[in-house]
């Protein structure tokens, strides 16, 4: 199994995941990097995945699907160019003869899916969109802290092996931020290296692990002590963990 992200945009990446001569993609903003990567590689695309409904997500949908007449899958609740296979939490379904699992997980946006893969290849994959980011989270557009806290503890339940495949390359600017809760987090101080030299060589950040994240993802990790104390130094008023989440996500938006 093949699995490539595919630059899009400034900063997206469509998730290209082929075998034998077949591939899946997965929030194709963009049609044309799609295009070039599977007339450069000799691939016939049989699926597109939709995680929300965002244009940088479902902007190529329509003309890929024209070109090549790929099935959509997308989530139920949220409005997906027509026509698309509509998805809840706990549907599966099969591709490369591998099981999907559809995970709910709102937050960013209220109907936001992703798509879990067990054993792909003897490694999980997971195909968060833009509810999961390393070292960070989406943006509150439509729902709330509680909900984020709840979708960001379910992917921490998944095995830490799993291949962590986030739609943005935000790994730098988000672990700065991280950097500014958790100064003493020597695994985060560690992974910061490891991506700076990624990107110095051009090379992607993604995708990550979940045990990554669980060690140096603020947003992941509001149960711990130095993260509760830096979320109150920013918000006193946030006591439990949704709180935290809201005053963390909070003051992300502001940070620079």
């Amino acid at each position: 199994m093949n699995l490539l992200p595919l630059p899009a945009f400034s900063d997206n990446y469509i998730w290209l995941w082929h075998k034998h001569g077949m591939a899946v993609v997965v929030d194709p903003g963009d049609a044309e990097p799609v295009m070039q990567a599977l007339n450069n590689l000799g691939l016939t695309l049989l699926t597109i995945l939709i995680t929300h409904h965002h244009a940088d997500h479902v902007g190529g949908v329509d003309i890929l699907r024209n070109a090549t007449g790929a099935k959509v899958y997308g989530p139920a609740l949220e409005e997906i160019p027509e026509p698309y296979i509509p998805l809840n939490d706990g549907d599966e379904f099969s591709l490369f003869d591998e099981k999907i699992i559809v995970m709910d997980v709102p937050g960013h946006t209220a109907g936001h899916i992703a798509f879990f893969i067990p054993n792909s290849s003897g490694q999980p994959i997971l195909f968060c969109g833009d509810t999961l980011f390393s070292g960070g989270c989406g943006r509150l557009f439509e729902g709330t802290p509680a909900q984020m806290l709840n979708s960001l503890t379910r992917f921490s339940e998944l095995p830490g092996d799993t291949q962590v495949c986030c739609a943005h390359e935000y790994t730098l600017s988000n672990l700065k931020f991280a950097k500014a809760v958790e100064p003493h987090n020597s695994k985060l101080i560690d992974y910061i290296a490891h991506c700076e030299k990624l990107r110095a060589n051009n090379l992607p950040t993604l995708p990550s692990r979940i045990e990554t994240e669980i060690q140096i993802n603020p947003f992941m990790r509001t149960a711990i002590a130095e993260v509760q104390s830096s979320a109150k130094t920013f918000d006193p008023s946030a006591q439990d963990r949704a709180q935290v989440m809201a005053a963390l996500r909070q003051w992300k938006n502001d940070f620079r």
